[in-house]
């Protein structure tokens, strides 16, 4: 099965989320690192959980977007049912 274009943008979102996450984290921990552990540990949770909560949003795209697909299925598979009926 070909995706579209649609598909292949939020795939690539997806990947490049997850990276930014792991390098980003990292690279916070450190940019933190001076001033405590207890202080670099907690902003980069704080990033971390912010990250997810992108990552989230580009997966309700993808969940909405399969909706609105089987939204237009169902419809077209009623108005089939409906002018069998009404002929």
């Amino acid at each position: 099965m070909q995706k579209d274009k649609f598909d292949r943008i939020i795939s690539f979102l997806l990947g490049a989320s997850w990276a930014i996450i792991i390098f980003g984290a990292l690279i916070t921990f450190q940019l933190f690192s001076f001033l405590g552990f207890s202080l670099a540990l907690f902003v980069t949770i704080a990033f971390i959980v912010i990250s997810l909560f992108l990552i989230l949003t580009l997966d309700a795209f993808v969940v909405n977007r399969d909706r609105l697909e089987e939204a237009k299925k169902q419809t077209k598979l009623l108005e089939k049912l409906y002018s069998k009926h009404t002929k």
